[in-house]
């Protein structure tokens, strides 16, 4: 199995080229940062219409199947899964539901009284009830809240590192950090520091997928390992990877040194000139668009 392609996590994709990849990193940024805090204290249909919104995102900007397929199945696999735990616990409310009209009414025949005739409605509260299992309206609507946060909060990410070179998006942070620099603080090795780590991400999917691959070579029989045998390999294996990824760190400093760099301040590459064009305009005031939206649909009663 090829991790690199089966989780494409933090890798950024660099053909076809779509509308997406020719935003100004600042406002795609904006837009994450959109999609991240405004389902904060939201309603269902609001979380719901951002999932939706990510996924008319993808599809708009003609990204390639194969790039997304596999990582949206397992991500609304895991977020089915979340609303499923979810809604099968307690909804946090101690109450003892009782009927609203009793079983059985007494009924006098001297005392005729002018009786009242009741609509019955539809509403439950309990959706589902066999023994332990009780699912009612707060626990399942708790669940798809929480399952279409999870579904935002990751897919967005992903979708932004996606269209978004490493390169890009550390020089837009350092752009925008730029009025922190008043107080001192260290902006070019906080941005140094993330274009590494980004660009360490597919390293580190590289060496698991290679001890994954020498173990299959092996044939290890797992069983006869017993209970004492598999935690000891497990840690031998966890072990060889922390050396490797340290051995690739170290590759990557003296890759550094030997291009003579000294300093993040003495040797500044500019890999992306930042900007601003007619649609990175058009897609910023969409975002100030729907954050009223969202601060205007907060305030109603």
């Amino acid at each position: 199995m090829d991790l690199l392609r089966a989780l494409p996590i933090g890798l950024y994709l660099e053909q076809p080229r779509t509308w997406l990849h020719q935003l100004d990193p600042r406002v795609k940024l904006a837009w994450l940062m959109m999609f991240l805090l405004t389902p904060l204290l939201a309603d269902l249909p609001w979380r719901m219409a951002l999932a939706l919104g990510l996924v008319f995102l993808t599809v708009s900007a003609a990204i390639p199947l194969r790039v997304w397929r596999k990582q949206i199945g397992w991500l609304t696999l895991l977020c089915i899964l979340v609303v499923g735990v979810t809604a099968l616990m307690p909804d946090g409310l101690a109450i003892s539901y009782q009927p609203r009209l009793p079983t059985h009414e007494l009924v006098f025949a001297q005392d005729a009284l002018p009786t009242q005739t009741f609509q019955a409605t539809p509403y439950q509260y309990v959706l589902f009830h066999y023994g332990p299992v009780r699912i009612t309206r707060r626990s399942l609507e708790l669940g798809l809240r929480l399952g279409s946060w999870f579904f935002t909060l990751i897919y967005g990410t992903a979708l932004y590192l996606l269209t978004t070179a490493p390169e890009e998006i550390a020089i837009a942070i350092e752009h925008l950090l730029q009025p922190l620099r008043r107080w001192r603080f260290p902006i070019t090795e906080i941005t140094l520091t993330l274009t590494l780590s980004l660009r360490f991400i597919p390293l580190v999917l590289e060496e698991i997928q290679n001890l994954t691959r020498s173990i299959r070579t092996r044939a290890i029989n797992w069983k006869k390992l017993g209970i004492r045998g598999v935690p000891q390999l497990l840690l031998l294996l966890a072990d060889r990877l922390i050396e490797n990824l340290f051995l690739r760190a170290e590759q990557v400093a003296s890759a550094m040194t030997v291009r003579g760099f000294t300093s993040p301040n003495n040797h500044q590459v500019r890999w992306h000139q930042l900007k601003i064009r007619t649609g990175d305009w058009f897609a910023l005031a969409l975002v100030i668009l729907i954050c009223g939206v969202r601060i205007w649909v907060g305030t109603l009663p």
